[in-house]
C-alpha cells in the first residue's frame, strides 16, 4: 500500500504538492495506468531538497576532491546527490537495481511519455557509461510528445558513455534524425545497437552522416532492420571513417547478399572480429567475397545460407590456424565431402581454439561424414556442440555414435551437446548419457524419442563402464 504523502501527491492536496506548476504539468501529461498496469513510474520529480538523498557508492570518491572553501562545488554535489536519488526512485519502481555506471531500463514497456520524466535523469549520472532501453516497442511512437527526443538529447550531459542500446525500440527514420545529432556529442560511444528495428528501412541514410563523427565505435549492430539497398549503400559510404570498428552484424536482412563484396571491401578488414552473414541470401559471388574477410574473424556465422553447402571448402581454407573461436553453419545444406573437409581442417590443428560449432539442420550429410569429423580429433577447446535434426526429421546415429564417444576424452572442455532428432537403441542411449554425465555434460536428446523399457534400465552400472572408451 502506498503511504499518505504518496496519495496526497497524488490528487495534489499534500503539501509538497501544493503551488508546483511543474507538478501540474506533469500529473496532465503522465499517463494513466490501471491497477493491472505496473505501478506509477513517476513521482521522482516531486523529491525535493528536503528529503535526503541516497548517495551512490562512487559519490565518496567525488567529496574527496572538495576542498573546504568550495562552496560551489557543494552546491553542484548537492544537486548530484538529489538527482541520484530520484534515480533510485525510479528504478525502484521499475523493479530495477541503481547503479551510477549502468542504466538498464530494458523490457520495462516505457513510453515516450514515461520518458519525460527522465530531463535531468542522466544528468545526475556523470559517470553513465552503459545505457540500455532496449525492448521498450513504444518508446518513438509518441514522437510528438518529445520523450524520445529529450532523452536522446539529454545524452549530450553523459560524456563518458561507451554503450547505447536501442534494440526493438520501433525506431523510425525520425527517430535517427534525433538520435544521430546527439551521437556527435559522444564521441566515446564503442558499442551501438539499433538492431530489430524494422521501421527504420530506407532511413538509415539520416543517422550514417552522423556516424562519422563517433571515431571510437567498436561494435555497430543493425542485424534485423529490414535494411534496404540504399540503407546499405549509405552505411558502406561511411565504413572507411569507421577506423576503430571490429563487429558489423548486419545479419537477417536479405538484401545483405547483393552487396557483401562492397561491404567487405569498404570495412577494415584485418581488424574485423565479428561479421555475421546469417539469413543474408547469399550468392555464390557474395559468398567467395566473404572469404576475403575469414581469415582474420574470430566469429563466423553464415547459418540459413543454402550456398555453402557443397562449397565449404572456399570458406574453411581461407582459415587461420587457432583464431576462430565460433564457427555457425546451421541450415547451410552441407554434403557428406563438406564435413570430411570440416575434418580434415579440424586435423591440420586450424580449428583447435573452437569453442562453439554449430552443424545443425544439415541432414545431408552421410554417416560417413559425421563420422569423419568426430574422429578427426583437433577440438580440445570446444564447449558447444549442436549436431540436432530439424523438427520435422529424425535419423539413427547408430554408425557414427561410437566415433563420438572415442572422441569424448578429446573434448575435455565440452559443456554442452545437442543432438535433437537422432535416434539410438536403449544401449546406446544409456553408454552416452552415463559418458556425458560423469562430465557434467548438458545432453540435449528428445526426452519422447528416450526408450525408458524395462531391458534399457537393466544395464549395471558396471557393464557401462566397461563399455567405455579409455580416457
Amino acid at each position: 500500500m502506498e503511504s499518505a504523502d504518496g496519495q496526497r501527491g497524488r490528487d495534489g492536496s499534500g503539501s509538497r504538492w501544493k503551488g508546483s506548476p511543474l507538478d501540474v504539468i506533469m500529473s496532465q501529461i503522465r499517463r494513466k495506468r490501471t491497477a493491472s498496469d505496473r505501478k506509477p513510474l513517476g513521482r521522482f520529480l516531486s523529491w525535493t531538497s528536503d528529503r535526503p538523498g541516497i548517495p551512490e557508492d562512487g559519490e565518496s570518491e567525488m567529496k574527496e576532491d572538495r576542498g573546504p572553501n568550495s562552496g560551489f562545488a557543494a552546491s553542484a554535489e548537492s544537486e548530484r546527490d538529489v538527482g541520484w536519488g530520484r534515480v533510485c526512485v525510479f528504478l525502484k519502481r521499475l523493479g530495477k537495481k541503481a547503479d551510477s555506471r549502468s542504466l538498464s531500463l530494458a523490457h520495462c514497456d516505457l513510453t515516450a511519455t514515461d520518458l519525460l520524466e527522465l530531463g535531468g535523469m542522466v544528468a545526475a549520472l556523470p559517470r553513465l557509461c552503459v545505457l540500455d532501453v532496449s525492448c521498450n516497442a513504444q518508446l518513438t511512437q509518441e514522437v510528438d510528445t518529445g520523450g524520445f527526443r529529450e532523452l536522446v538529447s539529454s545524452l549530450s550531459h553523459a560524456t563518458s558513455l561507451t554503450t547505447l542500446r536501442l534494440q526493438a525500440c520501433g525506431l523510425t527514420p525520425d527517430s535517427l534524425d534525433a538520435l544521430g545529432g546527439s551521437l556527435r556529442c559522444l564521441p566515446s560511444v564503442g558499442e551501438l545497437d539499433l538492431s530489430c528495428n524494422k521501421l527504420l528501412a530506407g532511413g538509415l541514410s539520416r543517422l550514417t552522416f552522423h556516424l562519422a563523427h563517433v571515431t571510437h565505435l567498436e561494435r555497430l549492430d543493425l542485424h534485423l532492420c529490414c535494411l534496404t539497398r540504399d540503407d546499405l549503400e549509405a552505411l558502406i559510404q561511411v565504413l572507411p571513417s569507421l577506423t576503430a570498428l571490429t563487429e558489423l552484424d548486419v545479419s537477417s536482412n536479405k538484401e545483405v547478399g547483393g552487396v557483401v563484396h562492397s561491404l567487405v571491401s569498404a570495412l577494415p578488414v584485418t581488424q574485423m572480429r565479428r561479421l555475421p552473414f546469417n539469413s543474408c541470401y547469399m550468392s555464390n559471388e557474395s559468398f567467395t567475397a566473404l572469404a576475403l574477410a575469414v581469415p582474420y574473424l574470430r566469429t563466423v556465422d553464415i547459418s540459413w545460407c543454402k550456398v555453402v553447402g557443397g562449397h565449404l571448402a572456399l570458406l574453411l581454407d581461407a582459415l587461420q590456424p587457432s583464431v576462430v573461436s565460433e564457427l555457425r553453419l546451421c541450415s547451410c545444406e552441407l554434403t557428406t565431402d563438406d564435413m570430411q573437409h570440416l575434418a580434415a581442417v579440424c586435423r591440420r590443428g586450424c580449428l583447435s581454439s573452437l569453442r562453439a560449432l554449430d552443424l545443425s539442420y544439415n541432414s545431408l550429410v552421410g554417416d560417413n561424414g559425421w563420422c569423419s569429423l568426430f574422429a578427426a580429433g583437433g577440438l580440445g577447446s570446444l564447449e558447444d556442440v549442436d549436431v540436432s535434426l530439424r523438427p520435422s526429421t529424425s535419423a539413427p546415429c547408430s554408425a557414427w555414435l561410437p566415433a563420438l564417444l572415442r572422441a569424448l576424452p578429446q573434448m575435455p572442455a565440452l559443456a554442452r551437446l545437442a543432438m535433437q532428432r537422432w535416434t539410438a537403441d536403449c544401449q546406446e542411449r544409456e553408454q552416452l548419457r552415463y559418458c556425458l554425465k560423469k562430465r557434467s555434460v548438458l545432453l540435449e536428446w528428445d526426452p519422447d524419442l528416450q526408450d525408458t523399457s524395462s531391458a534399457c534400465k537393466g544395464n549395471s552400472q558396471e557393464s557401462l563402464e566397461e563399455s567405455q572408451p579409455e580416457e
